[in-house]
């Protein structure tokens, strides 16, 4: 999920697996092999990167929170995600729940800690705000309840929609 957000936040221009690798903190076979992976799951187009959309937003709305749920852990310091996080604006602050959080030690909000999609996506999120606000709307998916889901869902429609 994180190849395939940051493929769409670069327009789907063809970086080299090298770049993006060291972008996202992941190896150079990690990311072909992710590129691998999501052409067979027809995320992206067969033999190339372009993203198939429709695909993508119908996997985030009623596949995403299956294959990939939510772990909470123990509660830490670390960087807000989910409804949480900036992209949402202060819609959904709830002063009786700690804030969901990527464990971190550049982090400044004490939470409930929440496993991230992949191990450095919060060290590539606080190096690409666009890759922030995906990361944090797909936790808001993961981990929500209606509202905040909708929400997500909405938001993440308009980012992919803007980025072709």
């Amino acid at each position: 999920m994180i190849v395939l957000c940051k493929l769409l936040i670069e327009d789907e221009k063809v970086l080299p697996y090298a770049r993006m690798a060291e972008e996202l903190g992941m190896s150079a076979s990690e990311t072909h092999a992710a590129i691998g992976r999501l052409q067979e799951g027809r995320l992206i187009a067969p033999g190339g990167r372009n993203i198939q959309r429709q695909a993508f937003r119908n996997f985030l709305k009623y596949g995403i929170s299956h294959v990939f749920p939510a772990r909470e852990s123990e509660p830490s310091r670390g960087i807000p995600t989910a409804w949480a996080a900036p992209v949402f604006d202060g819609a959904f602050n709830t002063s009786s729940e700690p804030p969901p959080v990527w464990a971190h030690p550049k982090g400044t909000v004490r939470g409930s800690s929440v496993v991230p999609l992949y191990k450095s996506g919060p060290d590539a999120a606080l190096n690409d705000q666009r890759l922030y606000d995906f990361l944090a709307l797909i936790d808001a998916v993961r981990l929500g309840r209606a509202r905040e889901r909708k929400s997500a869902l909405e938001k993440l429609k308009a980012l992919i929609s803007d980025n072709g």
